[in-house]
């Protein structure tokens, strides 16, 4: 039960702050709709999207690498540092392959997808390169469960790239490279809360416990085809690539639609993605207060399977899924009655939301925090390979669907293909997940 009441405290813990986070980034994107133009504000949208599109791909399965190995090893009593050393390692070189890739590219990225904005370029690579460092202090913050911390990070990130787009709102500064440098600014202001915790580390403290015996006495007694085995460089890089590929897929469901409007739309394509990104933030937004539940269960359940524990396994699994279920149901409910008032309150009455696709795209939500919940639980299993193909199948759907389906309304199209292609994600991991 200990063990269920910290998972319980870490996610709560994380609700608040990453909670915040969520309000406070429909604030950046709000006042960067009312203060820009529609061109303006869908150029900020694709950068944002560029962004989170790269770091979830290149540097979020070095934070779930992290996560998951220093819970597995706390909870088996294992020492030594090797384990970071080989994710910095990872993340570094990651780190590098985007620069080049980045510098080789610009004239594509600078002109191609943001107007000829010289300044959006350099924010994007600059803040590429800052979200390895910000995810790295994350996975090592999870693992060790310093919650707070972690929350302290997000937070920070978002407040201080929100005081660039408020500076705009009010006058302080003003035009569309004001709003994107906070997105480059971001990720360094929140590693501030790095020297704190490596203070925490270092220092002995009464309050961080020794090892539980009982879960010592149970690794020792594991037969050893059921130990961990040794975590090296070509571990660490298998385990990260299959969940590279989880994000890349992750990252197409969230930002592939916006991307893919502006790509293929004649005239007004910004603008149109603007609208495209507006309406996929019902499904965006709550993924940020979901952060704490997927940042805490991953090491929660992975000290759980160290230990042996498979009824609390389950437990916390399905009392995760019961949850999202039900923050899905009032969302749905929510976007049914008052939806497009809601979007015109916060967006500005500059697009015409349909009800039915608000709706429509809060069923995805929920269908999609489960499959995130179900993947989670593949991960502490060591399954990531196995639940990686499950991924690649459904974002390959997603996108084959937004390519050859022919739609006069290609927000309604997206809308569909997103809830498609979630209810396929979560039954293909629900059915992993039973079988494992």
């Amino acid at each position: 039960m200990s063990g269920s009441r910290s998972y319980g405290r870490g996610a709560a813990i994380l609700s608040v702050g990453i909670g915040a986070t969520g309000l406070i980034t429909f604030a950046y994107f709000s006042l960067a709709s009312y203060s820009l133009s529609k061109d303006e504000y869908g150029h900020i949208t694709l950068l944002w999207s560029a962004v989170f599109i790269t770091v979830s791909v290149l540097y979020r399965p070095v934070e779930q690498l992290l996560s998951r190995t220093i819970a597995d090893r706390d909870a088996r009593g294992v020492h030594g540092s090797e384990h970071l050393r080989i994710a910095a390692t990872i993340q570094l070189a990651l780190g590098v392959l985007f620069a080049v890739v980045a510098l080789v590219l610009r004239d594509p990225i600078e002109n191609d997808l943001f107007g000829g904005s010289s300044t959006l370029y350099w924010v994007l690579l600059v803040s590429v390169l800052a979200y390895a460092a910000s995810y790295f202090a994350r996975g090592y913050l999870a693992g060790h469960r310093l919650f707070p911390l972690y929350g302290g990070l997000v937070l920070m990130e978002a407040s201080s790239r929100c005081l660039f787009a408020l500076a705009v709102a009010i006058g302080i500064a003003e035009g569309q490279s004001a709003v994107a440098l906070g997105i480059a600014a971001a990720p360094i202001v929140s590693l501030a809360v790095v020297p704190p915790a490596l203070a925490r580390r270092l220092a002995p403290s009464p309050d961080v416990p020794d090892p539980d015996p009982a879960l010592l006495d149970a690794a020792a007694r594991e037969e050893p085809a059921a130990r961990e085995p040794e975590f090296t460089l070509a571990r660490g890089a298998g385990f990260a690539a299959a969940v590279l590929l989880i994000m890349l897929c992750e990252q197409t469901f969230l930002n592939a639609g916006p991307l893919l409007v502006k790509a293929t739309e004649d005239s007004g394509g910004a603008a149109l993605a603007g609208f495209t990104f507006n309406v996929l933030l019902i499904a965006r937004a709550p993924l940020q207060l979901f952060q704490a539940i997927q940042t805490s269960i991953l090491p929660h359940l992975t000290r759980l399977r160290a230990s042996g524990e498979s009824d609390p396994f389950r437990r916390s699994v399905n009392l995760t899924l019961t949850a999202i279920a039900g923050f899905a149901g009032c969302v749905a409910l929510v976007m049914l009655v008052a939806g497009p008032q809601v979007m015109d309150v916060l967006f500005g009455g500059n697009f015409d939301y349909e009800r039915g696709g608000l709706v429509l795209v809060a069923i995805g939500m929920g269908l999609y925090l489960s499959a995130a919940t179900l993947n989670q639980a593949l991960l502490a299993h060591g399954l990531a390979a196995t639940a990686s193909a499950c991924w690649v199948t459904a974002a390959a759907g997603f996108i084959l669907f937004l390519l050859l389906a022919e739609f006069d309304d290609r927000v309604l199209q997206v809308e569909l293909a997103f809830v498609a292609a979630a209810a396929l994600l979560s039954a293909a991991l629900y059915g992993l997940y039973r079988r494992a």
